[in-house]
This record gives C-alpha cells, sequence and structure tokens, in this order.
C-alpha cells in the first residue's frame, strides 16, 4: 500500500463576492499583518508573485470567513480570535469538477481587482487519488484537455499562481496509479503546464510531494516528463505536515536536479511540524497535536524560494478518521485546534 506522505484529500472550494460583514469582518486581516511570521532577509531575486499590493488575494467567503462570522455574531470572542487566525490568511482554492471556467474567472477577478494573485490548486487529473478518498477527476484524456483550457481560459490576462495536480507525480512513481496509465499522465501534465503558460501573468508549479516522502533522486526525472523546464518550477509539502525547514532543504535539492527551477512551500499546517506517534500509514489524515505554520508571503530569504503558501485550506478534513467528516469537509473543532497550537 501506498506510503502516507504523498496522500492528500480535497475538495474544490471557489468563492467570490462574499456578504459584506464576513468582508468587514476580515477588513483588519487582508493581505497579512505580518504578526507570528518568521524574519527573513530579502530574496536575492524578487519572486515573480508579488503585486502591487501584497502577494495573495484573501477570500472573505471560506469557510473559516464564515465561522469567523458565526462566532462573531454569537459573542465568542475566544474562539472567534482564533479562527481569525486561518480566515484572514489567503488559502489555496481547490479546483475541481466540470465547467470551472466561471469559478477561476470571479476569484481571479476578484483577486486583480484588490492588487493581488490568485492561489489556484488544479485537482482534477484522470484517474486521480488511486481511488481512495479523494478518487474522481476528468473522465479521460480529452475532458481534462478541455478542462485546462477553461481555467486558462478563466485566468485570462490576470495574476495567478497555480499548483498542478497534488499527487499527480508522486502516484505514478510509487506505483500507486497502474503503469500503464503512465505515458497519458506524464503528457497530460506536460500539456497543463504548456497550456497554463499561455497565459502571461500565470506562475505554474508543478507538485513535487514533501520531504518524509521520498528523495529528491526520485523525482527529477518525473517532474522533467511533467514538463518542468516549461513550468515556473514545483510545489512542496501541499497538504502536509513536514517542517519549513526540512521543505526548503528538500527543495534546494531537487531545484539543483532540474536546472534551478523555484519552488513555494505549502505552510499551512506545519508549525509542529509531522505527527509520529500511531501508525505511520495514518499519519497523514487528521494528526492530532499539529498547528498553523508561517503565513503566506513572498519575504523567504531565499532565491529560489518563491512564497510560502497555505495551499491547503487549515481546518478542512483530509477524510474521514479520527473522527473527521468528508474528504474537504470543514471541521470547526480541527480548526480551533491548529490555531490553538500555533505560536
Amino acid at each position: 500500500m501506498y506510503g502516507s506522505w504523498a496522500r492528500r484529500r480535497r475538495r474544490t472550494a471557489i468563492r467570490a463576492g462574499a456578504p459584506a460583514a464576513v468582508a468587514a469582518l476580515l477588513a483588519a486581516g487582508c493581505g497579512g499583518s505580518g504578526e507570528g511570521r518568521t524574519p527573513a532577509a530579502a530574496s536575492a531575486t524578487p519572486s515573480p508573485l508579488v503585486t502591487s499590493d501584497g502577494p495573495f488575494w484573501v477570500d472573505p467567503n471560506t469557510n473559516a470567513a464564515r465561522q469567523l462570522a458565526a462566532y462573531t455574531r454569537a459573542g465568542d470572542s475566544g474562539r472567534a480570535a482564533l479562527i481569525r487566525k486561518i480566515a484572514e490568511q489567503p488559502v489555496g482554492a481547490w479546483i475541481a469538477g466540470e465547467h470551472p471556467e466561471a469559478a477561476v474567472r470571479a476569484a481571479t477577478e476578484a483577486a486583480a481587482k484588490a492588487g493581488r494573485t490568485a492561489l489556484l490548486v488544479l485537482y482534477n487529473i484522470p484517474h486521480r487519488d488511486c481511488g481512495q478518498f479523494s478518487r474522481g477527476g476528468a473522465p479521460d484524456g480529452d475532458a481534462y484537455r478541455a478542462w485546462v483550457d477553461e481555467v486558462a481560459r478563466g485566468i485570462g490576462e490576470r495574476p495567478a499562481a497555480v499548483v498542478l495536480e497534488p499527487d499527480a507525480i508522486l502516484h505514478l512513481v510509487d506505483g500507486c496509479t497502474p503503469e500503464p496509465l503512465h505515458a497519458a499522465r506524464y503528457a497530460l501534465l506536460k500539456g497543463a503546464v504548456e497550456r497554463l503558460k499561455q497565459q502571461p501573468a500565470t506562475k505554474v508549479y508543478v507538485d513535487a510531494g514533501n520531504a518524509g516522502w521520498r528523495s529528491p533522486n526520485a523525482l527529477d526525472e518525473p517532474l522533467r516528463r511533467a514538463g518542468i523546464e516549461s513550468a515556473d518550477g514545483f510545489a512542496v509539502n501541499v497538504s502536509n505536515f513536514q517542517t519549513t525547514r526540512a521543505s526548503r532543504e528538500f527543495g534546494e535539492r531537487l531545484s539543483a536536479k532540474v536546472g534551478g527551477k523555484h519552488f513555494v512551500i505549502d505552510t499551512s499546517r506545519n508549525g509542529n511540524g509531522p505527527y509520529t506517534e500511531g501508525d505511520p500509514a495514518e499519519n497523514w489524515c487528521n494528526p492530532p497535536g499539529r498547528a498553523l505554520g508561517e503565513r503566506p508571503t513572498t519575504d523567504t530569504g531565499s532565491g529560489v524560494i518563491d512564497a510560502y503558501v497555505w495551499a491547503k485550506r487549515p481546518g478542512e478534513s483530509d477524510g474521514p478518521c479520527r473522527g473527521g467528516p468528508p474528504a474537504g469537509a470543514w471541521w470547526p473543532e480541527y480548526a480551533l485546534a491548529l490555531a490553538g497550537n500555533s505560536r
């Protein structure tokens, strides 16, 4: 059975045009205050994700934002303060399912209006997740190519950072995806990179696993087959819990193997590092005692790390384990624990 480190279970959630009350609650936090961030020197080269008014767009109608509004209405200031740690941060919009163009356009338009970059996580590759918690994806290659084309049209000329298909390469490398499907998947990923890069303000980062999974030696050739040469770089630690330090070291080693490509790190839930107790095969799924990590920023102190991002949306379940709801469903108790354990 496939090792736990690469698995992530998510649903798409992308919304724009939040109620005014929720937007007002987040006004103080939009763009991030910088509180709790790890101080870092300026990058050796400017990050390509920076826009005129800060890096990433804060969606004012996420599950966390609605939970914040509910706690505030109820006068529950303690829990509201905890959920605010999540609600005020920019998180990834997971794009899956049919006809994504309108939703992507709404998100990128809202982001552009705010002078920000939209963070999109594309998650619709055929035979997704090897039939497990987040199984599904496009029915075939033609449908996937048409789907990516819709995403690209939805982005248009507006700024967007795209994390491309979490687990898609890893499930090829580890054998979870049957071998007869490998060539087609590599071709689809390469084609997706090339199509998305036709959009003038789109940055594409191909998912490349995490520091707890395998050595970078296992990933450089798969990344090349998946079109890393045409991409802006790769993403590490998406929906995982590896520390930022370990992720930086892993990414830097992998970068050196793929022509110095830049990368982004998902720091959404890595504040306490990975869970190491219990069954190692289940440590990826709603592990207890985890914490929020560094807030999203392009000030990473590294010339090859473009940003720390919250690709995973903290508080949304990994799947029906440890008492959690289905994959991608909002779980307020888990969200409160993540926030309560964070610095």
